[in-house]
């Protein structure tokens, strides 16, 4: 069981029709489930995995 690690919630805006009548909505997280180094799945954000691999790819 992969586990989250980022501390990113939904985005709530509001949907507004062409009349202007509003809608709450919810804009959910693009999670992702990675296989760390040492093996442990973690469901973490595509933002963080591209960040994890550029900082990767640096050192």
């Amino acid at each position: 069981m992969a586990r989250n690690i980022s501390e990113r919630k939904p985005n709530v805006k509001n949907e507004r029709s062409h009349a202007l009548n509003t809608t709450k909505r919810k804009q959910g997280l693009n999670l992702q489930v990675v296989r760390l180094e040492d093996g442990t799945r973690v469901r973490m954000s595509m933002k963080d995995k591209r960040t994890l691999l550029k900082n990767q790819q640096a050192a």
